[in-house]
């Protein structure tokens, strides 16, 4: 059974938990949204400010549940907009702890929230001895 976690300084989620750890080793999490902890949209209309705010989340998240970046095995990128919009998403998952884990880019028309341009999930993957 995962024990379903959720993030008390970010913005409570509707219908579903920021994280979910198992009992071995694994975290799964909800995709990051650009959202502070009151719910306000952050970076409106930039792809750069709303990718490091979701970047600042997911690391909320992966905390929660008592990972560390270094800890993630995995990432999907979602990103709406064209190639221009990708690269500047880019540029901050590459400046960030993320750099170098395995990671998948998707292009998509619509996310979650009004006005959002990214979201992040990752898989990470606890050492034992923690």
């Amino acid at each position: 059974m995962a024990e379903r976690i959720v993030v008390e300084s970010l913005f409570p989620p509707p219908a579903y938990a920021h994280a979910a750890a198992t009992s071995r080793g694994l975290v799964f999490t909800a995709g990051a949204v650009p959202l502070d902890g009151d719910g306000a949209l952050v970076g409106a209309g930039d792809h750069a400010a709303q990718a490091r705010q979701v970047v600042e989340n997911l690391f909320a998240q992966l905390a929660a549940a008592g990972a560390v970046p270094a800890d993630v095995v995995k990432t999907t990128v979602y990103v709406v907009g064209g190639a221009e919009d990708l690269a500047a998403v880019w540029d901050v998952v590459r400046a960030s702890e993320l750099a170098g884990a395995p990671s998948t880019l998707v292009g998509v028309a619509l996310l979650g929230y009004t006005g959002q341009l990214v979201e992040i999930e990752a898989t990470a993957a606890l050492e034992a001895e923690r």
